[in-house]
């Protein structure tokens, strides 16, 4: 019932004196415009608002383009967890609806049927097909022991190929010892572990064996194993041959494979004998295969190793069998992924994430590179049928959506979904306005800041640097809910990509080589004199916190200066010597000339720890109880430091979260509620 009907009702009412019904009327009038007004104030963003937001992901269309299948993320309250549906709408939007409880949905190539996975009997996640146009339920087919990835259909729609972990033997077999009495409790076996990468973050230890390709009938039955060996078959991505006798993958099955970082190559194993051939022999990787639609070329993404830290990668194409190699993006100082090819098989379209900002780009057989889109937004194609896209989009005021758009036509994009309208109707978000500045050595940064809701430039707010991990990652231009959290509480944000950030080419990326912590310590800083310079931060007030490779910075920065009235340190590495025999992949960790039993003074000199006695800045670290990618133990280290140099901390320690602090949503809330209690309570910059 809206203000109108209210009020044509109130007229109506005949049954009391006309003064008493004028009275009435005006009371009520009144109440109602009140209401009415307040119903059109804008609202500000809170946690409140968390418990209802969803997430959009991987659009895919029908075979003959009429129907697009993506995926919901929702937050479950009551089980403390993220749950996926898919969910299935017309091409333009329209008839969206609920589809199935389950993930990782594929049609199949008569688009008659949607493969996906979700729990299944006996146990663990299984492949199911959902049968379109068809009463009951979706079948199981199969019976797996560990769950599938990388799931693929056959073009012929015989079989769905994928991946999955295979068990082996250690190099030392369990010990024989003698039987246990009856009703004797011993303790459990201990693990042999002989591998480089034995544990995993989000995972745990890691059993022994290898990651195999299977195929299984669509109809189901028993999964065939098709490779073999003692090499991962990676979840890199998987490709059928036009004639759905081959598969496509990638691997690196040389001796002292699990050395190998950096190293991958695309071979191809047929499904009846298991032949095996190596179709690249590059020195680097190779991943994400695509054949072509005229089933006559491979395009696939990768990169040349080095001994960088980051090795850029390029997109590359080769005929089936792997003959004719060849670079298409040589000219282009970007890293591009997701490979779709044209139509009609001459060039291919991709993704690019680049300053600040995520596009779609196309180069033909030729290696003539064009940008498709341009738009300050990140939109991320999905899937390509008859010229027409589907992609996830997000702006700094819109969260994740489906959208779709002609790539011939790509100027017009077209939002399919609106999946937060009903909890962000009436919420006015802070501005977000881009920054250039120049840091200390002149090297030009971009960077972001988000004013609060209402900003007054007259006005002196609090400011909050947020440091994004990686090292080598990318702040973009995509909503983000804690930044619009900060900036409804009156804060002013910051967050910048410095030297080290992906997205600004080659050498920008590689500017912290051997030297992380560094210099881009005083990006960061100039950045933070940038927004003072315009007059409206409260140089007393100002916070700094981020996480893993954040919170390595934020450990830095508090060693060396004391600007901040308050430091939130989360699930960061502090000590570099102790790192590096406890993280969980010692293959990947490559950003120190040596290691330090070779030479142990670069990892004494850039662990923040070793700065510690510095620090005069209020400091929080955060850090989840499983982590084992910055273990739990570099954060018990600092916070020892700190408090024996009596400087005013806390630790936080997050229960059931592996690195980070936000997978389970009850902790995403507590994230944020303890950072913004602690920058509350420190709110002050004290003099030293």
């Amino acid at each position: 019932m809206n203000f109108l009907t209210v009020q044509n009702q109130i007229v109506t009412w005949n049954i009391i004196p006309k003064l008493k019904i004028m009275k009435q009327q005006l009371g009520l009038l009144f109440i109602l415009l009140a209401i009415y007004t307040q119903a059109q104030e804008k609202t500000r963003l809170s946690l409140e608002h968390y418990k209802n937001y969803e997430w959009t992901s991987g659009p895919s269309l029908s075979p003959d383009g009429e129907q697009i299948l993506y995926s919901k993320t929702w937050i479950n309250l009551v089980d403390d967890k993220r749950e996926t549906d898919l969910w299935i709408m017309d091409k333009d939007g329209s008839t969206n609806r609920f589809f199935l409880n389950g993930s990782n949905g594929k049609w199949s190539p008569d688009g008659k049927k949607i493969a996906f996975t979700k729990k299944g009997e006996p146990s663990g996640t299984q492949i199911f097909v959902k049968y379109l146009g068809v009463e009951g339920e979706p079948t199981q087919i199969t019976k797996l022991e560990k769950a599938p990835s990388s799931m693929e259909w056959s073009p012929d729609g015989k079989y769905l190929a994928f991946i999955m972990h295979v068990s082996s033997d250690p190099a030392l077999k369990p010990l024989e010892i003698p039987n246990k009495p009856k009703g004797a409790s011993w303790t459990k076996a201990p693990q042999v572990i002989d591998q480089v990468d034995y544990s995993q973050d989000r995972v745990g230890f890691l059993e022994r064996g290898f990651r195999q390709l299977f195929i299984v009938p669509s109809e189901g039955g028993t999964a065939k194993q098709i490779t073999h060996g003692e090499f991962d078959d990676v979840s890199a991505g998987i490709a059928w041959s036009k004639d759905s006798k081959t598969i496509i993958f990638s691997s690196y099955q040389k001796p002292g494979a699990e050395y190998a970082r950096g190293h991958s190559n695309l071979y191809a194993v047929n499904i009846d004998d298991f032949k095996l051939k190596e179709l690249t022999e590059r020195d680097g990787t190779e991943s994400s295969p695509k054949v072509s639609p005229d089933g006559s070329k491979i395009a696939f993404v990768g990169s040349t190793w080095s001994k960088n830290f980051y090795n850029d990668r390029k997109m590359y194409v080769m005929d089936i069998d792997g003959s004719n190699l060849k670079c298409l993006t040589l000219s282009l100082d970007q890293t591009p992924s997701s490979a779709f090819w044209s139509n009609n098989s001459s060039g291919i379209y991709f993704n690019v994430r680049e300053y600040g900002q995520s596009n779609i780009y196309h180069v033909d057989l030729k290696a003539r590179v064009k940008k498709i889109t341009n738009g300050n937004h990140m939109l991320s194609m999905n899937d390509l049928k008859d010229n027409v896209a589907v992609a996830t989009w997000t702006n700094p005021s819109n969260p994740s959506d489906i959208v779709n758009f002609s790539v011939e036509k790509p100027s017009k994009i077209n939002r399919l979904t609106n999946v937060n309208k009903d909890i962000f109707y009436n919420v006015e978000f802070g501005e977000v306005e881009e920054l250039t500045y120049s840091s200390k050595d002149g090297m030009k940064i971009q960077g972001w800041i988000v004013k609060p809701p209402q900003f007054d430039s007259k006005r002196k707010y609090p400011l909050v640097l947020r440091i994004h991990g990686g090292p080598h990652s990318m702040y973009h231009v995509g909503f983000n809910y804690n930044f619009q959290l900060h900036a409804a509480q009156d804060q002013v944000v910051l967050y910048t990509n410095p030297r080290g950030s992906t997205g600004y080419g080659y050498d920008f990326a590689n500017a912290i080589q051997n030297s992380y912590p560094g210099d881009d310590y005083d990006d960061l800083m100039a950045g933070v004199d940038e927004v003072i310079s315009r007059g409206y931060v409260d140089v007393n007030k100002m916070y700094v916190y981020g996480g893993s490779g954040g919170g390595v910075l934020t450990s830095w920065i508090v060693g060396k200066t004391d600007r901040f009235a308050a430091a939130s340190v989360n699930y960061p590495v502090t000590n570099w010597f102790s790192f590096v025999g406890t993280t969980d992949g010692a293959t990947w960790y490559y950003n120190f000339e040596k290691y330090p039993w070779e030479d142990p003074s670069e990892h004494i000199r850039r662990s923040p720890l070793m700065h510690v006695g510095n620090v005069k800045t209020p400091t929080m670290l955060m850090c989840g109880e499983d982590d084992l990618r910055t273990p739990i133990s570099q954060t018990e280290e600092y916070y020892q430091a700190l408090k024996m140099n009596k400087v005013p901390t806390v630790m936080i320690r997050f229960n059931n979260e592996y690195h980070g602090t936000s997978s389970k949503p009850s902790n995403f809330l507590r994230t944020h509620g303890y950072i913004n209690a602690w920058f509350e309570k420190h709110s002050v910059r004290q003099e030293q």
